[in-house]
């Protein structure tokens, strides 16, 4: 299980970090992921960070590169995603998941928690 936080309203070139703490979830086992549900879409999420037990972090989306860092508190049982010099194109819904195969394959990632809300605007 995952329970993500930390979203919220911010201007453009603003920073946050969110939260994902997890439960009944061993990274011994899965990877966890970053992913991002933009406005409008339905169905796709673009991938952003995967870390795992042998990897990682791993950053996916290009534009996000050099403006994101994941990192995970073992004894929190969390796992952070800190976003700077945000842009609105960064607006969406963000979620975390389990990663089923390792990070080695976006599309086998599930088990997605309720997801944060980030919204970048002036």
């Amino acid at each position: 299980q995952f329970v993500e936080s930390g979203g919220g309203l911010v201007q453009p070139g603003g920073s946050l970090r969110l939260s994902c703490e997890f439960s009944d979830f061993s990274l011994d086992d899965y990877a966890i992921g970053w992913f991002r549900r933009a406005p409008g879409e339905d169905h796709d999420r673009d991938a952003i960070s995967c870390l795992s037990k042998f990897e990682g972090p791993i950053y996916w989306i290009d534009s996000m590169k050099g403006r994101i860092t994941m990192s995970i508190d073992n004894a929190k049982n969390t796992v952070y995603l800190q976003m700077n010099n945000l842009r609105p194109e960064d607006t969406g819904v963000y979620y975390c998941g389990a990663g089923f195969r390792g990070c080695g394959d976006r599309r086998y990632f599930g088990s997605w928690g309720q997801g944060t809300r980030v919204t970048v605007s002036s």
